[in-house]
């Protein structure tokens, strides 16, 4: 289902049942999968590669060049997963030689205007608010929630399960199962309803708020917080991720 008024460059590869509307703008060098729809004026640029049952809204620009000065032309993609709503003006930049790809997993909602820079990795179960822009080789895990108007800077890691407050700006990286928001961002305690929405038990959120606890208590430096959760906290993976996280952040973590 290909609209007369769209243009699909003939090297382009469309899968099987794919809703292609009018004005949309497919260029040479794009690969789609099955069931993805395009409604009227989406633009695929080369080196878009996307998988199945995507549904993208006007105006949706995947795969344009990286607003880096760096970027010398060179051959890399944006490539985009399964099942995702791309909503109305998201734009999502390819790759540069850094990472060769920006990544959006599958199931995540992008919501209007929002931005996604060169080399960005986004996991699966996302949602990203209205205008929100995200830089360049910034990581988000699976299930964060970023709200509209967010700022992230670039090479920032945004932790699973988070939850990022409407108009907050970040330059350093928010960890996993918390919420982030104020000027300057800070962090505001656990996500707890969004972890009791995705199943997590009262054992496990207990667990995930004494890790905190001790890792922002006051008077002692980071690594002796650290050790002290590994010494006084089940090993168990939530708290494990924790530990990793913080220990390879390059940015520091939010206060």
């Amino acid at each position: 289902m290909i609209s007369p008024l769209a243009y699909v460059h003939p090297e382009a590869q469309i899968g099987e049942g794919c809703e292609i509307g009018p004005f949309c703008f497919i260029d040479k060098d794009v690969v789609i999968g099955e069931g993805n729809r395009l409604m009227n004026s989406v633009t695929l640029l080369p080196g878009t590669r996307m998988g199945r049952g995507n549904t993208l809204f006007p105006g949706a620009v995947i795969g344009a060049i990286p607003q880096d000065l760096k970027f010398k032309g060179e051959e890399t993609t944006a490539e985009i997963g399964d099942n995702n709503v791309i909503r109305e003006n998201v734009t999502i930049n390819r790759g540069t030689a850094a990472k060769g790809k920006t990544v959006v997993g599958s199931n995540n909602l992008l919501m209007e205007g929002m931005h996604v820079a060169h080399d960005v990795v986004v996991g699966n179960g996302c949602i990203i608010g209205n205008a929100t822009k995200i830089a360049g080789e910034v990581v988000i895990d699976d299930f964060a929630i970023i709200s509209a108007s967010v700022l992230i800077h670039q090479f920032c890691h945004i932790g699973s399960y988070v939850m990022v407050g409407g108009g907050t700006r970040t330059g350093q990286d928010v960890p996993p199962f918390t919420m982030a928001a104020r000027e300057p961002v800070a962090y505001c305690g656990l996500n707890i309803v969004g972890l009791r929405r995705r199943g997590f038990s009262a054992e496990v959120i207990d667990h995930i708020h004494n890790a905190y606890r001790l890792l922002y208590q006051r008077g002692k430096l980071r690594e002796e917080c650290l050790q002290e959760i590994r010494e006084t906290l089940p090993q168990i993976p939530e708290i494990n991720y924790i530990l990793d996280f913080v220990t390879q952040s390059k940015r520091g973590i939010i206060k």
